[in-house]
């Protein structure tokens, strides 16, 4: 069936915003899951029908497996997990695709930019639906293409292959990540666009980070720190100041606090040449290097910790900063707190980042571990803790 038509369905979904998660309007709801406030309303008394797509939506809103919604039995596999396999597939023939259609570049440019805003914005179900077969055509359309189209075309696949990245490294499959990072240092080169080489390499450092080499990643910003373009125009200088963040935390994480402070620093000053957008794929601006603050604090231990509370207290990232940026800033805030014992206010901001992204909250490994720790710290029985807790599948 095209749509879930069970009356149950609208039931389920009043019940985990108004229940579970009590503060959520249904105006809250329709914006968080990009849905018409009519259309929740609909849903929610049993007088219209819910498409897959716009029940995943809502889902993901409101941080709970879609099968949760679709009955009252426990959740299955998510439906990202269950879907990488395909994803997988997709770009195992990336150098020899199959035939078929090809939609024109105006089209595929649509397309990539729509997967790129899923991504800053941690809407992983969608990109997982769309990828495997976008990414086969961007592979067909490359292979197939005139001269004067080949290199916009490899642009477009390493901007694809990020979006598909995002799934893989946030939900902790790590092999594919690395495969996908290789596919755009593959692509990069005929893309002919220096800002686009410093998108991969920042990227790349996922690799690092998961292999906890902390000090080799911050050998390989530094380096294309040294090969990137000039900062010349917002696009470049936001590229450049996007290393520079990046160093500071691989470097954090490395234990070097110099090289951390240094590398933030320069970020702070190239984001106050710019405003706060998306350049290239990633967030940059001055809010952006704030959240960054955080973060580095975090990387560097217990006895910096108060730095990343401090910013906290006097401020918060806004809402047009994009959503796994802002989710990340409390869940490292969260583990700020967890650290230097304010266990309820770690709680809290644990709650904040899956109010604002819940896919992206939820896959966080440290989200699981703290989540964890919080429920050991508590040893009276929590009801809201523990459906937390059981959400994350902290153990």
């Amino acid at each position: 069936m095209s749509a879930l038509t069970d009356g149950g369905v609208g039931r389920r979904i009043a019940y985990y915003r108004s229940v579970v998660r009590p503060k959520m309007t249904q105006q809250q709801l329709a914006d968080a899951a990009c849905v018409a406030l009519g259309t929740i309303r609909k849903i929610e008394r049993g007088e219209r029908g819910v498409t897959e797509a716009t029940l995943e939506a809502i889902a993901d809103a409101l941080g709970v497996d879609p099968a949760r919604l679709r009955s009252d039995r426990g959740a299955a596999q998510t439906r990202v997990h269950a879907a990488l396999p395909a994803l997988s597939a997709a770009i195992a023939t990336y150098d020899f695709p199959d035939e078929g259609p090809v939609r024109p570049l105006r089209a595929l440019r649509l397309a990539v930019a729509e997967a790129a805003r899923w991504r800053v914005a941690a809407q992983y179900t969608r990109i997982v639906r769309a990828l495997p077969d976008l990414l086969i055509e961007l592979a067909r359309a490359f292979h197939h293409a005139p001269a004067e189209d080949r290199a916009e075309l490899a642009g477009l696949l390493v901007k694809a292959y990020r979006s598909a990245d995002a799934v893989a490294y946030k939900f902790g499959a790590r092999d594919l990540s690395a495969r996908l990072i290789d596919l755009m240092r593959w692509a990069v080169p005929e893309a002919s666009d220096p800002i686009l080489t410093a998108s991969v390499a920042y990227v790349r450092t996922e690799t690092f980070f998961a292999a906890h080499a902390h000090t080799a990643g911050l050998r390989a910003l530094e380096q294309a720190l040294d090969t990137a373009p000039a900062p010349v125009g917002a696009s470049a200088i936001a590229a450049r100041g996007a290393l520079h963040m990046r160093a500071a935390v691989i470097a954090g994480r490395a234990e070097d606090s110099a090289a951390a402070t240094g590398h933030l620093d320069d970020a702070r000053e190239l984001a106050d040449q710019v405003s706060e957008d998306v350049y290239c794929g990633t967030a940059f601006g001055p809010d952006s290097v704030r959240t960054h603050e955080v973060s580095v604090a975090v990387s560097l231990g217990a006895e910096h910790v108060e730095r990343a509370l401090d910013i906290a207290n006097k401020w918060k990232p806004p809402r047009d900063l994009p959503a796994e940026r802002r989710s990340g800033f409390y869940i490292e805030l969260a583990r700020a707190q967890l650290w230097t014992g304010l266990a309820d206010d770690a709680f809290e901001s644990l709650k904040v980042a899956r109010h604002i992204a819940p896919q992206h909250t939820r896959e966080h490994p440290w989200v699981r571990e703290d989540a964890a720790k919080l429920r050991r710290l508590k040893r009276a029985d929590s009801e809201t803790l523990t459906h937390f807790a059981e959400w994350c599948a902290a153990t």
